[in-house]
């Protein structure tokens, strides 16, 4: 049979469909062509091309069980990403599940293989060895194929060739009881254009249908087999798709001795480096074998393989697996975190303590303290000492209730501390995330910080608020100012007790009352020491208290607004790692994985 060649094309010569007809007709053709080639003279016996409107059979079946689980969970992780993630970034996922879809719909008894090489490789020999006709055109003329040619060893695969936009005229089937053909049932061979082809087009054509066939045979000869175009433009970047990948060596009848297994050595070696895994030893990965298809030697070898490949009926699987595994690589970088990520209970006391201090709870407590000892002092203290601290601020107005002045740059919430301390909390949180993940988390805190200073402000007042209207004194303080009225009244009665003797009411005797008023004057400052000392340990906790309570309502304010947002971030970030470890296929969440909870460690 002719090739299709760029001059056919143009002139719009078509290949005899009548040939089909007749044969559908139960009327033998023996010496017919199935074309016209280019000089006008026929090839052979042949099937003809399959009408391009041959309806396929829906046979296309589900996935099994851990793809199917795979491409459900690589669904679910495009859909949280959406709004973390561009476009861009999620294209490459986005088109193995829209090809996953496309290939379900279709025949699950065919295996579509393609033939890549370059230009020179014997690739459409082979192609035609296969097929056991001649299909493609072979010859020193470059390139020879111009458009992929397809070979359907059974029916039903119409809708697999319409995926692959091969129109009906590029369709064949093999010699009609050829060898091989039961073996080969189901499988739809592609010949390709060069893969180094001159024409762009070609090279475009070869990219497109590389995306879309089940397995890849690429032809390699002795003489560009290492070609740097072919190990770093293909197999490297498909190196995750050795086990739908032949390697085969043609050309071997130019080889002389023991030059094929020296050059299928050095060519293992390349795969190697390209990170392709071999398929030797019972492992899985590519296959490497040698052949000629011009002497046909290998031929067969290569045809078994293939019908054992074919009759597996999980080439497609195989190949989705690869891509999912090839789209979860390229997503590694903006799923998997740079060791363990979130935040402790220590940085969240650090961001309340933060907010504690920005609201002034330290000096608010230490105030307190302050007033609780003050009124002590007024309640528990001498009446001479009062006497003296009244006159004292009447003499001095002002004096006593000086207090330094606030620095007027300062807000009252020291809005600088609070929005430092939202950066920090937010730093530490998206420490070692990718960054997608880390900028949200930065971003759902910015968000939560807007009007922080101003609750923090209502609260402090608040708490102020209340303060004042709790009582500032012990039950036993009435006692401590009954204990010192008494020494009052005992220097008073002293003093009395003298004054009568002197004025000679009373009879002469100086020691008792002066023992009495000694005892008051004594007791006084006596009873005064004692209270201040009783009230240190109640002033301290008063204080404490007071210092609690604002830290408290300082640590849930920012909890609701700031630490709330950013667990619910993290927490986000926990179910796509998750998902992201169920599409690699990855039995542990591995470095950078939120276990539950957001109140614990989150890494």
């Amino acid at each position: 049979m002719t090739a299709i060649t760029d001059d056919q094309n143009e002139t719009g010569d078509r290949w005899d469909d009548g040939l089909i007809a007749r044969r559908a007709d139960g009327r033998p053709e023996t010496g017919s062509t199935g074309g016209a080639s280019a000089d006008g003279e026929g090839d052979g016996p042949l099937e003809g091309s399959l009408l391009a409107g041959d309806d396929h059979l829906p046979i296309g079946g589900t996935y099994g069980g851990p793809l199917r689980d795979r491409l459900n969970a690589l669904r679910e992780l495009l859909g949280l990403s959406q709004t973390r993630l561009d476009g861009k970034t999620l294209a490459e996922a986005g088109r193995v599940l829209d090809e996953a879809a496309a290939r379900q719909r279709l025949s699950s008894r065919h295996t579509v293989v393609a033939i890549a090489g370059a230009t020179g490789s014997g690739k459409s020999a082979l192609f035609n060895a296969l097929a056991g006709v001649r299909i493609a055109e072979t010859g020193l003329r470059r390139p020879t194929t111009s458009a992929p040619i397809a070979c359907i060893w059974s029916e039903g695969a119409a809708g697999l060739l319409d995926r692959l936009a091969i129109p009906g005229r590029l369709r064949r089937k093999p010699l009609a009881g050829g060898d091989g053909d039961e073996q080969l049932h189901g499988l739809v061979l592609v010949d390709l254009p060069d893969h180094d082809s001159a024409v762009v087009r070609h090279r475009e054509q070869v990219e497109r249908v590389l995306a879309l066939v089940d397995a890849v045979i690429w032809v390699v000869d002795p003489e560009k087999y290492a070609d740097a175009a072919l190990h770093e433009r293909y197999l490297r970047p498909l190196a995750g798709h050795a086990e739908v990948t032949f390697v085969v060596l043609n050309q071997i009848d130019r080889l002389p001795g023991e030059a094929t297994d020296q050059v299928l050595d050095d060519l293992r070696r390349l795969l190697d480096e390209d990170g392709i895994a071999l398929g030797e030893h019972g492992e899985p990965g590519a296959t490497v074998l040698a052949l000629s298809a011009l002497t046909g030697e290998g031929v067969g070898e290569l045809r078994e393989m293939i019908g054992a490949f074919v009759q597996e009926r999980s080439a497609a699987a195989r190949r989705l697996s690869a891509d999912v595994d090839a789209a979860a690589a390229k997503l590694r970088p903006v799923y998997v975190a740079d060791g363990r990520t979130g935040l402790d209970e220590r940085a969240r006391e650090d961001f309340s303590a933060r907010l504690a201090e920005a609201i002034g709870a330290t000096a608010a407590g230490e105030a307190a303290e302050r007033e609780w000892r003050r009124n002590a002092g007024r309640a528990c203290g001498t009446p001479w000492l009062r006497l003296w601290r009244w006159y004292e601020r009447k003499r001095m107005p002002g004096a006593a209730s000086a207090e330094p002045p606030a620095p007027t740059e300062e807000e009252p919430t020291a809005r600088q501390r609070v929005e430092q301390a939202v950066r920090t909390v937010a730093d530490e949180a998206a420490h070692g995330l990718p960054a997608p993940w880390g900028q949200a988390v930065r971003e759902a805190a910015a968000r939560g910080a807007k009007g922080l200073p101003e609750a923090l402000d209502e609260l402090a007042a608040r708490e102020a608020a209340e303060t004042k209207g709790r009582p500032l004194r012990p039950a036993w303080w009435p006692a401590a100012v009954l204990a010192q009225a008494s020494m009052t009244l005992l220097q008073v009665f002293g003093g009395l007790w003298l004054v009568g003797q002197i004025v000679g009411v009373l009879e002469p005797g100086l020691i008792p009352p002066v023992l009495v008023m000694l005892a008051g004057i004594v007791g006084g400052p006596l009873v005064e020491w004692a209270c201040a000392a009783a009230t240190r340990g109640p002033a301290r906790r008063y204080g404490q208290d007071a210092r609690r309570r604002l830290h408290e309502a300082a640590a849930g304010c920012g909890r609701a607004k700031v630490l709330d947002p950013i667990a619910a971030e993290l927490m986000r970030y926990r179910e796509v790692r998750e998902q992201y470890a169920a599409v690699s296929g990855s039995t542990k969440p591995g470095p950078g994985a939120v276990p539950g909870g957001v109140r614990t460690r989150i890494g």
